[in-house]
């Protein structure tokens, strides 16, 4: 089953079993894919996104959260901070299992060795192949600092 797919099939039983915040977050999931869809019609595609692309928006969805919560926590907003918590929990259900340190690690030597990486300018190559094998299962944030810190 696709991930649009599940997504789909969540959103109705969401509807049946009258979760109103899961409903509103799982609206919200769909709004944002629906958008790339109508982009990359826009853009001259075929219209519907791959699931890889949809793992990319989720992750995105996920980050704008956590500055969120980050931000309401530090205004003293815990009500609010809270409900983006519950909200990236949700997203979190349809997205890969994340890596761990030492996947992650490995993941970076073998993309290194894949593409015959050897200075910083090749950092791009690495970081392309690791998003196109790993897309949702890692921060590409911090492992760009890591696959940088290998260089040097």
């Amino acid at each position: 089953m696709s991930l649009r797919d599940r997504l789909q099939t969540a959103l109705k039983e969401a509807m049946k079993a009258k979760q109103a915040d899961r409903l509103s977050t799982l609206r919200l999931i769909n709004a944002a894919i629906k958008d790339r869809d109508i982009a990359n019609r826009g853009e001259g595609g075929e219209g519907m996104v791959p699931d890889a692309e949809i793992t990319a928006i989720m992750g995105k969805l996920i980050k704008q959260r956590q500055e969120s919560a980050r931000a309401y926590e530090e205004g003293g907003r815990l009500e609010l901070a809270e409900k983006e918590l519950a909200e990236i929990t949700v997203i979190q259900e349809f997205l890969p299992r994340q890596l761990s340190s030492e996947e992650t690690t490995a993941a970076i030597e073998a993309a290194i060795a894949e593409t015959g990486a050897a200075t910083i300018r090749d950092v791009g190559r690495v970081m392309a192949v690791l998003k196109a094998k790993y897309a949702g299962q890692m921060d590409f944030g911090a492992v760009g600092a890591l696959v940088k810190g290998r260089f040097g």
